[in-house]
């Protein structure tokens, strides 16, 4: 089938530049953790500075376990940065930490973007758990003879996707914003050298297309899922 190949070749070059993207940050980010910082701060200690900067006293900066776990939750106001981040004192700590603050500052702003993504989670939770279920469900029962109650499980299933969809989109400008503030920051308040500042800009800005990857690729499946409901699927 026409359509068949396509999935193959979609999910083949979404795999690809994935894992491209995946190790050139693996690579980054190991380079950069050896341009230790000048001023001899740890991820932390730059978080915290970020906070204080900013006026923003009712956020923790916390250590978490794992590797690139790093993320700020904005239920409990924590800013959570991975071990390595938390304790290291380098460009990719001071990269992360500052980006990871750059969304609490979202947050203490109201961004609006932050705040329109916030308000998607639980709705998405539930969608990115039932869409793939009732398309496949769905395509099965034969969705492409648009008629039948396989159609409608599958139309409901392709509507959840393009929520989870809409939200890889939404993610874009809230992550793009966050680096934009953080290298704002550390460059307006001279945190950094100018070889530092070079691989905190450049960390960020590939910890961003992993971002666009995950986008594009959700956008070519929910296409490709439109295509198997809506007759695609025919020889």
């Amino acid at each position: 089938m026409y359509v068949d190949i396509w999935y193959w070749i979609i999910i083949g070059a979404i795999a690809l530049v994935s894992f491209a993207v995946s190790a050139k940050l693996k690579s980054k980010f190991e380079h950069y953790s050896k341009v230790h910082l000048r001023n001899g701060m740890s991820g932390a200690e730059i978080a915290q500075k970020m906070l204080q900067d900013h006026g923003i006293g009712n956020v923790r900066v916390i250590s978490t376990p794992g590797r690139l776990t790093d993320h700020y939750n904005p239920a409990d106001k924590t800013v959570n940065l991975s071990e390595a981040v938390y304790n290291q004192r380098n460009a990719a700590a001071a990269a992360v930490a500052a980006h990871e603050v750059g969304h609490a500052v979202q947050h203490a702003t109201a961004y609006s973007m932050l705040e329109f993504r916030s308000k998607m989670v639980p709705m998405v939770n539930v969608a990115s758990n039932l869409s793939q279920v009732l398309l496949v469900i769905g395509i099965l029962l034969g969705a492409a003879a648009q008629m039948g109650f396989g159609f409608y499980i599958a139309i409901a299933g392709l509507v959840l996707y393009a929520i989870t969809t809409l939200f890889t989109f939404i993610t874009l400008p809230v992550e793009y914003d966050a680096s934009n503030r953080a290298l704002a920051w550390l460059k307006n308040k001279n945190m950094l050298t100018q070889q530092e500042y070079s691989g905190a800009e450049d960390s960020l800005k590939w910890a961003a297309r992993t971002y666009v990857v995950a986008a594009l690729g959700s956008l070519a499946m929910l296409v490709y899922f439109g295509l198997r409901i809506f007759g695609g699927s025919r020889d």
